[in-house]
């Protein structure tokens, strides 16, 4: 069979699919990763095959910004003390009027339109390799467009705790963004109606709300390409804090960059802390860092998690799940709305605390990492979680339920392709357009 995966953007929303796709590639099957050209090293370094076709943007943090932004504006966002930062900027914006997107739409037709055109090229590249089973993630809404107007079924692989029927409005974060493209080729579902199966990573406490049907499958982490060296493999000889950041700063700014404080407040703590960072991000430390810590730039946590006694970081899906997996108690400081979920709902299970970023000081860290290493209800609450994670399917074992699924197939959306608008494709590049016609005319 033909398997392909669609991803957005960010690294951490494709790394949970990568086990997916090594067990779908080790039984035959062929792969192909729909990403931009940006994306394509992570696939590339994940041992699968790119089709870095989806277009890139000349502002790649446009979309993020201008996302948060409006949900600010809709009070859909975390009050995290910061204003947004300015989409083109950058910079911090001192009032949300600052920014005006249906001005900004008609004076920038082609970036308001960059998102019609990846959903355009997707399906280009469906209708022309023809996959059996579409598998995408909560943001790459044009994976289940093109299934469904090409006849196939897709199945969405979510990346942790948050699934696609909260209760909150919040954390409803499918589609990304809207427009209306399905309603325009007469196809009534949309955003989270297109979604049938859901492939769940997590254990029964931290089971995600949908309605669709639920796949549960072991999270297995990946956490990008890396090396391991002796130490990892070592008991420690006192006990181990890792701290970890993720991209906090592409949204929220250097105001969110809660690090200095964490090593601050571990500085005293009988621990050896280990810090996984981003190498474009250690210039933020100030210098030199206390003694006891350790600075790792770009190393694969999930190596270092089943040592570790504790793990603070930022509320981020994969560092959240690759815990889970290790059966580490956490401590999560979010600055966003679904990072702060993720938090709270592991708090919720026992096996961590939580507070938000902007509430977080040197005495209330030190406070709460303290709690988790000497009470030892954290550590089995956090036990309890890993253990029902290992009860569930390994992505191998979910493999055939998937080729079950790509064998009942789905009926092709009803799109008389000879009567759509053709300004409908104006998205679409000249040569895609043709391209596409041809193909659909078959």
């Amino acid at each position: 069979m033909r398997i392909l995966f669609t991803t957005s953007a960010w690294a951490g929303h494709y790394f949970p699919m990568v086990p997916l796709g090594w067990a779908m590639q080790s039984y035959g099957h062929e792969v192909r990763v729909l990403c931009t050209p940006t994306g394509a090293r992570y696939v590339q370094s994940s041992g699968l095959m790119p089709v870095p076709v989806l277009n890139d943007h000349d502002n790649p943090l446009f979309w993020p910004r201008l996302w948060y932004l409006e949900r600010v504006k809709r009070g859909l966002a975390l009050d995290n003390g910061l204003m947004p930062l300015h989409p083109v900027t950058g910079e911090r914006m001192t009032s949300l009027d600052e920014f005006d997107w249906p001005a900004y739409k008609k004076q920038h037709p082609d970036e308001a339109k960059s998102y019609e055109t990846k959903m355009w090229r997707t399906l280009i590249f469906v209708k022309t390799w023809e996959p059996d089973l579409v598998i995408h993630d909560l943001m790459s809404t044009e994976g289940p467009f093109a299934a469904t107007l090409h006849g196939v079924p897709s199945v969405l692989h979510l990346w942790g705790p948050v699934g696609t029927d909260e209760p909150d409005e919040a954390l409803r974060i499918v589609p990304e963004y809207d427009t209306g493209i399905l309603g325009k080729l007469g196809v009534e579902a949309s955003g989270a109606d297109l979604i049938k199966y859901v492939i769940d990573p997590c254990p029964v406490s931290l089971a995600p709300p949908t309605k669709a049907r639920r796949l549960p499958m072991r999270y297995v982490p990946y956490n990008g390409p890396g090396e391991a060296p002796q130490w990892v493999h070592d008991e420690p000889l006192r006990r181990r804090i890792l701290v970890v950041w993720g991209h906090t700063l592409s949204r929220f700014g250097d105001d969110s960059f809660l690090v200095p404080e964490i090593l601050k407040a571990l500085s005293d703590v009988d621990a050896d802390v280990k810090l996984a960072i981003n190498p474009k991000e250690v210039p933020l430390l100030g210098g030199e860092v206390p003694k006891n810590v350790e600075v790792l730039e770009q190393f694969p946590i999930h190596l270092l998690l089943p040592h570790c006694d504790a793990v603070v970081h930022h509320g981020g899906a994969g560092t959240v799940m690759s815990a889970v997996v290790a059966g580490v108690p956490q401590l999560a400081l979010p600055y966003e709305t679904e990072q702060h979920a993720n938090g709270v709902r592991v708090a919720q299970s026992g096996a961590g605390l939580q507070m938000l970023g902007k509430d977080a000081d040197v005495t209330s860290i030190r406070s709460s990492v303290l709690a988790l290493l000497n009470d030892p209800s954290f550590k089995a609450a956090a036990l309890k979680l890993q253990a029902e994670l290992a009860d569930r399917p390994s992505p191998a074992e979910l493999v055939p339920e998937l080729e079950r699924i790509a064998r009942e197939g789905e009926p092709p959306a009803r799109v008389d392709w000879n009567s759509v608008d053709p300004s409908l494709f104006t998205a679409a590049t000249a040569a895609g357009r043709y391209y596409a016609k041809a193909v659909w005319a078959r």
